[in-house]
């Protein structure tokens, strides 16, 4: 499903322990580490979609954790002209995401990384709120900054102003027009 400005609506769920940290993960095979993230079918919301992710993605039921927040429009990101696949109708230049923020109340061992036949990471760890920003594929980086500095106020709620400080000078971007609502379906 690509709108019709060629993004493909996602969603991205930043997993936060009490103490601020949050779940990071390598992809599968792959040196890059990422926030599970994944597509929205056109019969989901944001939230149902998130909940699938997280399933999918690490094992998770709704039960092991808490929705804190998220993001109140998309975030979009274009991919590197080498990853757009032009042979596709329409061709999708990027992902407009909806980030949500959840408070991780299961144990360690709820994490299941290969809940499905085929697993999106590999390896997992928990690291400070503000690290994925700057480790992230070069790409990503900006919708990581936008989307942590929203929730940051969230994380902080939980964790604590020493847990979550403010983010490195530099860091954040430069904010890019306003907001983009979602409506019920997920359209933009």
């Amino acid at each position: 499903m690509i709108d019709p400005d060629g993004y493909r609506p996602n969603v991205g769920i930043v997993l936060m322990r009490d103490d601020g940290r949050v779940f990071w993960a390598r992809r599968v095979q792959r040196d890059g580490w990422q926030f599970p993230q994944g597509g929205m079918h056109s019969d989901e919301t944001p939230r149902e979609a998130m909940l699938r992710e997280l399933r999918e993605e690490t094992g998770l039921l709704p039960a092991h954790v808490e929705v804190l927040g998220n993001t109140p429009g998309w975030l979009r990101y274009r991919l590197p002209p080498r990853a757009v696949r032009r042979h596709e109708a329409p061709p999708c230049i990027g992902q407009k995401q909806v980030w949500f923020l959840l408070r991780f109340r299961g144990e360690e061992a709820d994490l299941r990384l290969d809940a499905t036949d085929r697993p999106e990471f590999d390896q997992w760890r928990w690291v400070d709120f503000w690290y994925p920003a700057q480790h992230v594929v070069s790409f990503k980086r900006g919708v990581y900054a936008r989307a942590l500095h929203h929730l940051a106020p969230l994380a902080r709620s939980v964790a604590g102003a020493g847990a979550i400080p403010p983010p490195a000078e530099g860091l954040l971007p430069r904010p890019r027009g306003p907001w983009r609502r979602f409506g019920r379906r997920g359209g933009g």
